[in-house]
């Protein structure tokens, strides 16, 4: 009987070096909705030195709401190289954004073919980089 491959656990942290927003409707309304292309530079286990990441963004009340997006990673995985993308969702407040991210099935590329796998981090306001941890199967 084959051993079962144990999930991989890693980490690292990401910094966001670009961060357009534009209303959807009405700017002053609440609730309300937004639109955000963000890039994002990962390193530790991920290496991306240049995300092409996507929100929709809903606030509801003046500083809190809930977002959902898909982040494109281009780069190496512990070493493995390739694309792959993020499905993120989040929810943010005054105090900052916790996220759940997952690898949308069947977007890896490279030595990254067939790559599962979810994590998350917690970004509080004033911080200049960001933890983020990642547990993952290359099957």
């Amino acid at each position: 009987m084959p051993t079962p491959v144990q999930p991989v656990e890693t980490g690292g942290r990401f910094t966001f070096a670009d961060w357009e927003e534009t209303p959807v409707g009405p700017a002053e309304a609440v609730p309300r909705l937004a639109h955000a292309r963000v890039t994002n530079a990962f390193t530790g286990g991920i290496e991306a030195p240049a995300t092409a990441c996507d929100y929709t963004i809903a606030y509801t009340g003046e500083n809190g709401g809930t977002y959902s997006g898909m982040e494109l990673l281009v780069g190496s995985l512990d070493g493995r190289k390739g694309t792959f993308v993020l499905e993120e969702r989040g929810t943010f407040d005054a105090a900052g954004t916790v996220c759940r991210f997952e690898v949308v099935p069947g977007s890896a590329t490279g030595d990254l073919v067939g790559l599962t796998g979810s994590g998350g981090f917690t970004f509080r306001h004033g911080e200049s980089s960001v933890a983020y941890s990642f547990t993952y199967d290359l099957g």
